[in-house]
C-alpha cells in the first residue's frame, strides 16, 4: 500500500504533464484500485492538490482536473516573470561562486535534452525527463534569493502554469527558442547583470503572455 505522500507526488506529476486530460473527473473510488489503497488515502491528497491550484474541489461535484484557460495562462505568467526576476536578481547577490555552478550545471543538463528533443524525429520519449530537467533550472535560478516564501510561491506557479500547458508543450515546437532562451538567462545571471537577467526571464515568458499558446 502506498503512503499517502507518494499518492501526492505521483498524481502532481501527472496533472502537470498530461497524466489527466483537462477539465477531467478525478474519482477516488477508481484510484484506489490504481494505488491500492483506501479512497479516503485517496481524497486526502486530492485536497492537498486543491490547496495548491492543481485540482478543483466543488461540494457535491468531488474532484476534477483544472480546464485551459487563456486568461490563466496570462495571468500565471505574469507571476512566473516577476517571481522569477525577482527570485534571480536576489540569487545574483547571495549565491556568490556555488550558485553559479549549480545554474551551469542545470542549464548544462537541460540543454543536452532539448538539443535531442531538437534534433528528434518522436521527442514523446523525453516529454518526463524535459518536464524535470526545465523546472530544475528555473528553481535553480532562484535557488539562493533567500527567502523561502518566494520559492514556494514559485514552486505554486509554477506547477499551475506548467499545467495550462502540459498538452501544447508536449509538441515541443518552441524547442529551438528555447535553447536560445535557456542560454541567454544563464550568460546574463552568471555575469552579474540583474535587469539583463529580468528581461531574458521576460523575453522567455513573453510568448504565453498573449495566451495564444494554450490549445483550444
Amino acid at each position: 500500500m502506498q503512503h499517502e505522500t507518494d499518492i501526492y507526488d505521483s498524481l502532481q506529476v501527472r496533472l502537470i504533464s498530461a497524466g489527466f486530460e483537462h477539465g477531467a473527473k478525478l474519482r477516488a473510488e477508481v484510484l484506489r484500485e490504481e494505488f491500492g489503497c483506501s479512497a479516503s488515502t485517496v481524497r486526502e491528497a486530492l485536497f492537498r492538490l486543491s490547496t495548491v491550484g492543481l485540482v478543483v474541489f466543488q461540494e457535491q461535484r468531488g474532484f476534477r482536473v483544472p480546464r485551459r484557460s487563456p486568461e490563466k495562462l496570462i495571468e500565471l505568467t505574469h507571476l512566473r516573470v516577476l517571481l522569477e526576476g525577482e527570485g534571480a536578481v536576489l540569487s545574483i547577490r547571495n549565491g556568490g561562486i556555488a550558485w553559479e555552478a549549480k545554474m551551469t550545471a542545470a542549464h548544462h543538463q537541460l540543454s543536452h535534452i532539448e538539443k535531442r528533443i531538437h534534433g528528434a524525429d518522436d521527442p514523446s520519449e523525453y516529454v518526463g525527463i524535459w518536464f524535470r530537467a526545465e523546472r530544475e533550472f528555473h528553481e535553480t535560478l532562484i535557488a539562493a534569493c533567500g527567502s523561502e516564501t518566494l520559492k514556494e510561491m514559485h514552486a505554486r506557479i509554477y506547477a499551475q502554469f506548467r499545467q495550462q500547458l502540459m498538452v501544447a508543450d508536449r509538441r515541443f515546437d518552441f524547442i529551438s527558442e528555447n535553447i536560445q532562451h535557456h542560454s541567454e538567462i544563464l550568460a546574463a545571471a552568471v555575469s552579474g547583470d540583474e535587469e539583463l537577467t529580468r528581461q531574458k526571464v521576460h523575453d522567455h515568458l513573453a510568448r504565453h503572455l498573449t495566451g495564444r499558446t494554450i490549445e483550444p
